[in-house]
């Protein structure tokens, strides 16, 4: 099967990846925008101080129009989560995804778009050990887990994905959720996998001493474990970023670090939104997404033609 092959691939569907994949169509280049506009956090909010908007307006109107504009200027949207994100070919110079659906796109140029905001489960025992047992990053601290016994929690990709993974760190691996929101091809691969489910069911306290030791669930049951990890939604962006050696601001960590262009230090790759730091706004986020989708499609145009001629 032939692989296909974008100029410029959108990770998120907010403010940020809608104005970056119409930018970059404009600019008569092959975009996919990945993601669901509902993940965004524009989407359950209310919108009073945008110039040009008069009077209060519904995020989720907004995102909705956005997102018909984006279908309208040619670009592909798929409402996929990607899960791995290979580093740049030394060949052909294109950074590969995998999604979720088992499905992989090539990309001459990638952006960065799907926020930052961590989701809490908002549970006794959440905050009191963070750090101590509860994590949020499978990818950041599966290898202190080796041998031990773990729980996932999450509806969606991130946490299948990452319950996945711990099967290679972990003896024992549990995944709790009230109801899966997958596709099919990672449902096959969950329910072949030695992941102990438990759906319809949900966290609702993690206790210990020192650290986490029993998560108690909402059916009165109780299970011994050594971490708990957080993962609701999506994979986040810093997840996929540090994949590929994007590098994230020096102060906080929290950040993927950009220049004006919202270029990052791996060339092709760029990022906008609330990704890029604070202040959290639409303006912001509008703003950079409408520099990354040109500057990213100029970028990809010149390693088309500069590939033609060699």
């Amino acid at each position: 099967m032939t692989e296909r092959i974008y100029d410029v691939v959108i990770i998120g569907a907010g403010a940020a990846g809608i104005q970056a994949a119409i930018h970059a169509s404009r600019k008569k280049t092959d975009v996919l925008m990945l993601g669901r506009i509902e993940s965004s956090a524009l989407y359950t909010a209310h919108i009073e101080n945008y110039a040009f908007l008069d009077g209060v307006r519904a995020g989720r109107d907004l995102l909705e129009t956005g997102l018909g504009q984006v279908k309208k200027f040619g670009a592909e949207v798929s409402p996929e989560d990607v899960l791995l994100i290979a580093p740049q070919d030394e060949q052909d110079g294109l950074f590969r995804l995998e999604l979720e659906s088992g499905g992989k796109v090539a990309a001459r140029t990638i952006i960065f778009a799907m926020g930052v905001a961590k989701k809490k489960l908002g549970v006794p025992g959440e905050k009191e050990f963070a750090g101590r047992g509860v994590s949020y990053c499978v990818d950041c601290d599966a290898n202190f887990y080796r041998g031990a016994r773990v729980a996932v929690a999450g509806n969606r990709s991130a946490a299948v994905d990452g319950a996945l993974t711990l099967l290679g760190y972990a003896d024992k691996v549990y995944l709790i959720a009230r109801e899966l929101d997958i596709s099919a091809n990672l449902m096959k691969r969950l329910r072949e996998s030695a992941v102990e489910i438990i759906e319809k069911n949900w966290i609702k306290a993690i206790e210990g001493e020192n650290a986490a030791t029993t998560v108690r669930l909402e059916n009165g049951d109780s299970l011994d474990v050594d971490g708990v990890f957080i993962e609701l939604g999506s994979k986040g962006a810093l997840e996929l970023a540090t994949q590929v050696g994007v590098q994230l601001d020096m102060e906080t960590f929290k950040y993927i670090d950009t220049n004006r262009r919202q270029e990052t230090n791996i060339p092709g790759i760029y990022a906008a939104g609330d990704i890029a730091g604070p202040p959290f706004q639409m303006a912001k986020a509008v703003g950079e997404g409408c520099v990354a989708g040109m500057a990213a499609a100029t970028y990809a145009g010149k390693l088309k033609r500069r590939k033609s001629q060699t």
